[in-house]
């Protein structure tokens, strides 16, 4: 049965239903990936990441806080500021303490709203703390307007707790709303110009450091969420990968044993085949006495060119097996590129005479000789004459040549003047058993297999194939072997320029 969702990512414009299952496709991911981040499992992310910032950044605190107590103790400050930093000690202690315990347990195990309660409670006692720092006085210290200075502590520590409770929603602003109103309330005495733009200052630093927060933890919670949904898509590409690689294996190994069959059948029919053909060849020609019957003659020759047509058949299955499979074994050697062509022209001749077809034929002179095998150079030869003649019009011409390439090599190219092939069917021709609609029409019956087998055994020789064909124009097949099986150096001729003509 077919599978849409395998094939999700294909696009045929000519299937509806596959179209329909791409949209499907599409639709399902936009709607995925603007999906409002957030959710209980990137909740307890958060919780857990909030949990070690605050293990971490606990003990930075601590050691500002004790700067702070001893430089204002060296400066003569009241007894106000040891109960201060004792408090705040504590607080961040219990912090600290309760983060451990949070990273301590196992991940799913705590329950995620009444954590964050707790940490919001306890920053609510550490609030409480710092909301007796502007009762601190300096009655013995000589710094001139000693508020601003509050103020502006107040506002680095505002600054660096809005960063340790990025991913805790709301944990700045109840740690530091008391502390604000205490300033306001019990750290200004006289409303001077500069104290009261640091009050204000300070007024306005709260709800801008909370938006802060908010802004980093909403980062925080999308960052989450992009990762999750980028472990999920790495997850499905590694999914589908094995998919592929498993049906890539199947279709191996199926192709594999195609070839097997094909072989094994091919050489299990020519053998039977081989004996019709010699019996009807003896029928046909009379050689243990004559007929009686003249039909009886006919039909014994009939048999016999049917025989030669599948035996050619069957040789050519057995050869495009063995491409496939990898069991063609070339016997390379030192041979003459134009003449092996020219002894394929001469071979095709009789057959070309019959439709009223001429062969010509254009060589490069002097080609130094190639490296190759002399059999498969000859089967390329003789299936893209064989291909011409199919579907070259009567009384036409089909052009051969052979010559240099632009890279040094040498080529092959056989030209006729046929219907052409349709763009969209090149794929179609070049593939086994694959026949065009004007090669059903008009040309005469093939197994589609010439020009699968040219192509292989050309690759197999390290060269390139190409085809090229106009509607009512004609085609050319060329089949070009690389400058690394040429034994010589190129000699620029003045006809060299036929291969690129033929483009």
């Amino acid at each position: 049965m077919y599978d849409t969702a395998t094939d999700k990512f294909i696009v045929d414009r000519t299937k509806p239903s596959r179209n329909g299952a791409t949209a499907k496709a599409v639709r399902d991911s936009r709607i995925r990936l603007s999906r409002r981040f957030g959710g209980p499992e990137y909740d307890r992310e958060l919780i857990l990441f909030h949990a070690n910032t605050t293990m971490h950044g606990s003990s930075t605190m601590l050691l500002l806080i004790l700067t702070i107590a001893v430089a204002s103790m060296a400066s003569g400050f009241t007894l106000m500021l040891p109960l201060w930093g004792a408090s705040t000690t504590a607080s961040y202690f219990l912090l600290s303490f309760y983060a451990r315990k949070v990273q301590s347990q196992p991940r799913h195990s705590f329950d995620v709203e009444r954590t964050r309660n707790a940490f919001l409670a306890l920053h609510g006692l550490n609030g409480l703390a710092w909301s007796l720092f502007p009762l601190i006085d300096c009655n013995a210290c000589t710094a001139l307007h000693f508020p601003v200075i509050q103020a502006v502590t107040l506002i680095l520590i505002m600054a660096a707790t809005a960063l340790l409770t990025a991913s805790l929603a709301g944990g700045l602003l109840v740690t530091f709303t008391l502390p604000v109103a205490s300033f306001i309330y019990f750290g200004v005495d006289k409303w001077l110009s500069i104290e009261a733009a640091v009050t204000g200052l300070l007024i306005l630093s709260l709800p801008f450091f909370g938006y802060i927060a908010r802004y980093m933890n909403d980062s925080s919670l999308m960052l989450l969420t992009l990762r999750k949904q980028k472990e999920g898509l790495i997850a499905e590409l590694e999914t589908a990968k094995s998919i592929s690689d498993e049906a890539r294996r199947r279709a191996e190994e199926a192709n594999l044993a195609k070839s097997r069959f094909l072989a094994s059948m091919s050489h299990e029919l020519r053998t039977p085949l081989n004996a019709i053909l010699g019996f009807s060849e003896v029928m046909a020609a009379e050689v243990l006495g004559p007929m009686s019957n003249p039909t009886y003659r006919d039909y014994a020759k009939d048999i016999h060119s049917s025989g030669k047509h599948l035996l050619d058949l069957i040789n050519e299955i057995l050869d495009l097996s063995r491409i496939e499979a990898g069991k063609y074994q070339l016997h390379e050697e030192h041979l003459s590129l134009a003449d092996v062509v020219e002894e394929s022209c001469y071979m095709m001749e009789l057959r070309a005479r019959e439709k009223g077809i001429n062969i010509s034929s254009r060589f490069q002179t002097d080609l130094p000789r190639i490296y190759a095998d002399e059999r498969a150079v000859r089967q390329i030869a003789l299936n893209l004459i064989s291909n011409a003649l199919k579907f070259a019009p009567n009384d036409s011409e089909i052009l051969v040549r052979v010559g240099w390439t632009a890279g040094g090599g040498q080529y092959l190219s056989v030209q006729d003047k046929g219907p052409g092939i349709p763009e969209d069917e090149m794929s179609i021709v070049l593939a086994a058993f694959g026949q065009g609609s004007i090669a059903i029409k008009n040309a005469e019956q093939g197994a589609g297999l010439g020009l699968p087998i040219v192509q292989g055994l050309v690759r197999m020789h390290g060269g390139e194939f190409e085809l090229r064909s106009k509607l009512r124009e004609g085609t050319i097949a060329i089949a070009a072997f690389p400058a690394d099986r040429v034994l010589g150096e190129r000699r620029d001729l003045p006809d060299e320029q036929e291969y690129r003509m033929s483009a």
